[in-house]
C-alpha cells in the first residue's frame, strides 16, 4: 500500500506541475503568447530521454543476469531438484 501511494503521489507531481507552469506560462504583455509546437517538442523530447534511460537500465539488467546466471560460470550449480549430481 505504501509503494503504491508514494507512486500516485509521484505520478501527481509528474503531471500536475507541467500543467500548472503552462497555466502561468502566459507573458504579462497582451501580445505575448504560448508557442504550442515548442512546450509538445520540449515534452517530446523529455519523454524521449526518459524512454532511453529506462530501456538502458532494462536492457543492462537483462544482460547482467544472463552473464550472472549462465552455466558456464565457475559458482554455479544445479540446485537439487535439476536432478543432476556434480
Amino acid at each position: 500500500m505504501k509503494f503504491i501511494f508514494g507512486f500516485l503521489l509521484i505520478m501527481a507531481v509528474l503531471v500536475g506541475l507541467p500543467a500548472v507552469d503552462f497555466a502561468f506560462a502566459a507573458g504579462e504583455e497582451p501580445g505575448e503568447y504560448l508557442d504550442r509546437r515548442v512546450l509538445i517538442w520540449n515534452l517530446f523530447y523529455k519523454m524521449m530521454t526518459v524512454a532511453f534511460i529506462t530501456g538502458s537500465v532494462v536492457s543492462g539488467t537483462i544482460i547482467w543476469q544472463v552473464w550472472r546466471f549462465r552455466e558456464s560460470h565457475p559458482k554455479a550449480k544445479p540446485t537439487r531438484y535439476e536432478g543432476t549430481d556434480w
